[in-house]
């Protein structure tokens, strides 16, 4: 089977690029049950965990790890403080998607400060190549990218952080040491990976369950010792420990073992970087987010200043004219994504792309009653016609510090590669370049200049932590896993809570829909197509083509701050998270 050729992969609008292979073919069943068994019957979100406090609030994927951030708040730490512990956590958590070995991106709004960005995204290796992933590739080690994440955290730290950073690691060691309660969403987690990569011997020694059984039950104790080690050293020494010495010699030596890239000079060389956010303004809300390597931002903000020259209001939240005027903002958005954006270290990005100027002259272009065709817009970049797994958290504390944090290891378990001895997963990000040079196809395949591979470069991201604020207050904290699929997560969630003033466990658990200009279709999720059959059918006669099958869209962990000072946590039911408030 050609890699892209996989059809639901390609239906979900995901990217894939060489080096997936062995993944797609083994993991399919596996990633869809996340998609498809965690709705109800009536296609709706299951209940998702909702608190509120008028001190701080934490939002995570995961209890252990959401009660991990409340103690540290409640320790007199703040919400950088918690989210550093939060980081941690996850990694011993949900090792689906909380790492240390993977990357991603910290949005800080310090109050009466600047809002201010962490980039703690993976590189490249020194000895990448741009043509590397041109021929499909089995092995898994090629794609793995040099992490970011405790460089990242440990920047945040030194910028803002109260407790000391060995006060804010030592709740991992312990939860790892001691071991967590599985909870029936992690047994579902490891046992798909498990069954998924029998012959893994590594990844087999350190997820299988201990009971002597070969599936994990709710209740069962995951005790991860080698990982507790690991979190130590990383707690006594600081981050330069998982950089240097012996944890970056085991790291590239489990390089070398399977012919990865990565060596202990790319790891010493790496560096978190700090940058501004992206800034736009939606109806007198300030809207702050990612800036590249992350297109999340910018996408955002080129949506969100669309849909304000229209009124949704008073068209209705699903009324079929407000979800026309939503899809054609992401098919415009996300082919401004394809054709500039990319790492700003390698590349000049246009500055105009979130201008309210430039959302005009897009709007124009919008037909009111018909469908544009992604391909007459793009067809200065496509070229032929061929052919997710990440945690976000939301965190305020009493003080009214905000943090939007979204890291990932790529896939689900990232590259399944466990450092031997070190108890950690690697992540497959490499994969999120553009693979085939030149080579833009109406299925999803990008070949664009601007994120094509380089050593020390870092791959373009769709993650988009978020924090809107009115009057230098931060009323929304949201963001979100899910592939391509995160900005439009966020966009639906923003315009939930500003545009139609729902409450934000209302807005997290409305229904979500996709579009990323190729394929040129809309995916949508199943009550959105059950309980809006007769404006999906006005979409349909426009010329929107809708996907029919059953998806589940992101995992939007939010918290919305209200105007007398409470702290409303919503989990998403989705992936039944947990809001822990103080």
């Amino acid at each position: 089977m050609s890699l892209f050729q996989v059809p639901d992969i390609e239906a979900w609008g995901i990217t894939l690029n060489t080096g997936h292979v062995e993944w797609i073919t083994i993991c399919l069943a596996f990633c869809g049950l996340f998609f498809v068994a965690e709705l109800r019957a009536d296609g709706l979100p299951s209940e998702g965990s909702t608190a509120r406090s008028t001190k701080g609030m934490v939002v995570t994927v995961s209890r252990p790890a959401s009660e991990v951030g409340r103690d540290i708040l409640n320790a007199g730490g703040n919400a950088v403080d918690a989210a550093v512990a939060v980081g941690f956590a996850l990694t011993v958590t949900w090792p689906e998607a909380g790492n240390v070995g993977g990357g991603g991106f910290m949005l800080v709004h310090p109050p009466g400060r600047a809002p201010t960005f962490f980039d703690y995204r993976e590189s490249a290796p020194a000895a990448a190549t741009v043509d590397m992933f041109v021929n499909e590739r089995t092995s898994q080690y090629p794609l793995v990218g040099v992490p970011g994440t405790v460089r990242g955290l440990q920047l945040a730290h030194q910028r803002y952080g109260k407790l000391s950073w060995q006060t804010l690691v030592q709740p991992s060691v312990k939860l790892a040491r001691e071991g967590i309660e599985v909870s029936e969403e992690l047994a579902g987690s490891l046992n798909g990976v498990l069954k998924a990569d029998p012959n893994n011997e590594e990844l087999q020694r350190v997820f299988k369950p201990s009971s002597g059984r070969n599936q994990w039950q709710a209740g069962d104790r995951l005790v991860q010792p080698d990982l507790a080690e690991t979190l130590q050293t990383i707690a006594l020494d600081g981050a330069d420990a998982f950089y240097t010495g012996k944890l970056a010699a085991r790291l590239e030596a489990e390089m070398k073992r399977g012919g990865g890239l990565i060596t202990v000079a790319d790891l010493s060389n790496y560096r978190a970087r700090e940058r501004v956010p992206v800034h736009g303004v939606y109806r007198g809300y300030d809207v702050y987010s990612s800036p590249p390597p992350s297109s999340g931002g910018t996408v955002l903000v080129e949506m969100l200043n669309i849909a304000e020259r229209f009124d949704l209001r008073r068209e209705g939240r699903w009324s079929s004219q407000t979800l026309h005027v939503m899809i054609e903002s992401m098919r415009l958005a996300y082919l401004d994504r394809a054709r500039h954006l990319g790492d700003p270290d390698f590349n000049s990005i246009p500055t105009h792309l979130t201008t309210k100027e430039y959302a005009q002259k897009l709007t124009d272009s919008i037909s009111l009653t018909n469908a544009t065709a992604s391909a007459e817009l793009g067809a200065d970049i496509l070229t032929v016609t061929e052919r997710e797994h990440t945690t976000h958290f939301s965190i305020i504390d009493q003080y009214g510090m905000a943090v939007s944090n979204t890291y990932t290891l790529e896939d689900s378990f990232g590259s399944r590669i466990v450092v031997r001895g070190a108890g950690y997963l690697l992540n497959n990000e490499m994969g999120d370049f553009n693979p085939k040079p030149g080579v833009t196809s109406n299925k999803g395949l990008i070949g664009t200049k601007a994120n094509l591979v380089a050593p020390a470069k870092r791959m373009l991201s769709s993650m988009t932590p978020t924090i809107v604020a009115k009057n230098g207050r931060p009323v929304l904290i949201t963001g979100s896993p899910g592939g391509r699929t995160i900005i439009n997560t966020v966009f639906c969630v923003a315009l939930n809570v500003l545009e139609f003033d729902m409450p934000i466990r209302d807005a997290v658990d409305a229904p979500r829909f996709h579009h990323a200009w190729m394929p040129d279709n809309v995916h949508m999720e199943p009550a959105l197509l059950s309980e809006h059959a007769a404006e999906i059918s006005s979409l349909r006669q426009m010329g929107h083509a809708i996907d029919s099958r059953p998806v589940r869209q992101g995992d939007a962990h939010s918290i919305s701050i209200t105007g007398e000072g409470d702290h409303i946590g919503a989990a998403d039911g989705r992936r039944h998270g947990w809001a822990a408030g103080q």
